[in-house]
């Protein structure tokens, strides 16, 4: 391996066209990113203050009190596949993680439309993160100048929205393009900031519950944390679905794995202590904000449809009187470190594509002076920009809509990568119990699970009247959306296939590498 400022050292053997059949550097910033830089970048990138006011209004509407229940449910494919991230990540450490590990485990089609659901989720989340942190922006000046409403309105005026949502792009690209230190010290920050933030309003929730000053105070049950208590089947599925959403981000870690400190084990550690940190902040949060306000339909309840949109802001007054302005400000920091650290994914992913062949090689292009993929994280921040800037002045509607396209396009992709670490595994599923837990079992029922969901959302997205209401050609626009994106995905491989077809034949990037390839260079 040479270091991040050497060519590219091939770690497999050379195919008979002389281009490299294994994995091989790419020129980035190898060892600056430690176990704990890596976990801070990840809860960035899952963005719980952000993500959390967003689902918890709607998740209380489809399941009630068994909100921390749901919670729990979605948290375990989430962890389940992370096992089968960290397996293949210790054999086989490569920034285009997703892409690669499906391409040495089920050949370059299904690795490249792996690729293509990563790189589709991250772009359609980043201008969903840039919306937001506008909107939150306005209400915060909106909150300290004292005027209820007059500034906030500006938010929604799609020019001026679009205006500054892309100077939040802009600034975003700024951060990302330079090296990995800055991300680092900028989100440390940021994130120590929204997380206490968090935990303070939560204290203040369950003070105001002991003190008898609470809206519907409401005595925490074990009841909530039981998925069975839920009224139906079709409750759980919704549940869960917005379950999958408020945990994902966390596979940012890996991305960094060719950037972090040990390559083979930090990255994969950095993901399970991410998950696990995000949902035991989940659940205190859901269980402050129940015992708070309950679930009824009036006044703060979070069975409120007025006030489901925006769970925190409604509740940051009466919870934490003069100081509801740091929930804001914490939403917004939220939103605007995980805009910025959410295109380390998709950039990293573009640069192994454009590296083995499967994209224009200007995609492998990394800065001289950064050691970043600057080309890719370019091109990451003008789709972006586009895609909500003509969403934004089309249909608002269809731009919460891809908030749940969203969710199939994480299934999509996460669902593919564990299978791919159970089919990659097959020859030494039972060399060791822990192989078949965390080679076999696991990855597999992660992977079962993420793609029922996606089946039924796409089932069940077909109806107009799912999601935002919006109807294309007699579908929901959820579903044109999806099958949008992923035919969209097929057609753009079909042409690379034409016109790079190097990468297809498996002359850049192998398939199935011996599973002995890692230990033997050790």
């Amino acid at each position: 391996m040479s270091d991040h400022r050497g060519a590219a050292a091939p770690l497999a053997p050379v195919g008979e066209k002389g281009a490299p059949t294994g994995l091989s550097t790419k020129g980035l910033s190898a060892g600056t990113v430690g176990l704990i830089g890596a976990v801070v970048i990840g809860i960035s990138c899952i963005a719980p203050a952000y993500t959390l006011t967003a689902a918890l209004g709607p998740t209380v509407s489809e399941v009630g009190f068994q909100v921390p229940a749901i919670i729990l449910v979605g948290f375990i494919p989430m962890l389940l596949v992370a096992f089968g991230y960290r397996e293949l990540n210790r054999q086989m450490p490569d920034s285009g993680t997703s892409f690669t590990w499906a391409a040495r485990a089920f050949g370059p089609w299904v690795g490249w439309m792996a690729g293509w659901g990563l790189i589709a989720a991250t772009i359609l989340v980043l201008s969903n993160l840039a919306g937001i942190a506008v909107e939150f922006l306005f209400l915060l000046i909106d909150q300290i100048a004292g005027s209820p409403g007059t500034i906030a309105e500006l938010a929604f005026n799609p020019f001026i929205n679009v205006a500054v949502c892309l100077l939040f792009m802009l600034g975003a690209t700024a951060i990302s393009y330079r090296d990995m230190q800055t991300t680092q010290k900028l989100q440390y920050v940021l994130v120590t900031f929204q997380v206490l933030v968090l935990v303070i309003f939560s204290v203040a929730a369950f003070v105001h519950v002991a003190q008898g000053n609470a809206f519907d105070a409401s005595p925490v049950e074990l009841s909530w944390f039981n998925p069975f208590a839920v009224g139906s089947l079709s409750a759980v599925v919704a549940g869960l679905s917005l379950s999958i959403f408020i945990f994902w981000g966390w596979d940012v870690t890996l991305t960094m794995n060719e950037e972090t400190k040990n390559p083979e084990k930090t990255p994969g550690r950095a993901a399970t202590l991410t998950v696990i940190t995000i949902v035991v902040l989940y659940l205190l949060i859901s269980v402050s904000l129940l015992a708070y306000a309950g679930t009824g339909a009036a006044g703060l309840g979070l069975g409120n449809e007025d006030i489901q949109a925006n769970v925190f802001f409604f509740l940051s007054g009466p919870v934490l009187g003069p100081f509801a302005f740091l929930v804001s400000l914490a939403v917004l920091t939220s939103s605007a470190s995980s805009l910025q650290s959410t295109f380390v994914s998709p950039a990293r992913t573009l640069l192994a594509m454009g590296h083995y062949g499967a994209l224009p090689p200007r995609f492998a292009e990394v800065s001289p002076r950064f050691f970043t993929p600057g080309f890719a994280t370019i091109v990451s921040a003008i789709v972006a920009s586009v895609f909500y800037t003509i969403m934004r002045f089309v249909n608002e509607n269809v731009l919460w809509d891809t908030i749940t396209t969203l969710g199939m396009m994480i299934c999509f992709y996460y669902g593919i990568t564990a299978f791919a670490c159970v089919w990659y595994f097959r020859k030494q599923w039972f060399d060791s119990a822990r192989n078949v837990f965390f080679t076999l079992l696991f990855p597999l029922i992660g992977g079962i699970i993420l793609a029922a969901l996606f089946v039924i959302t796409l089932v069940e997205s077909m109806d107009p009247g799912y999601g935002s209401g919006t109807e294309w050609f007699g579908l929901g626009s959820v579903f044109v959306l999806g099958v949008g994106i992923i035919g969209l995905g097929i057609v753009i491989m079909i042409w690379q296939r034409i016109k790079r077809p190097a990468y297809f034949l498996g002359e850049t990037l192998s398939l199935d590498a011996p599973a002995s390839l890692r230990r033997a260079r050790r």
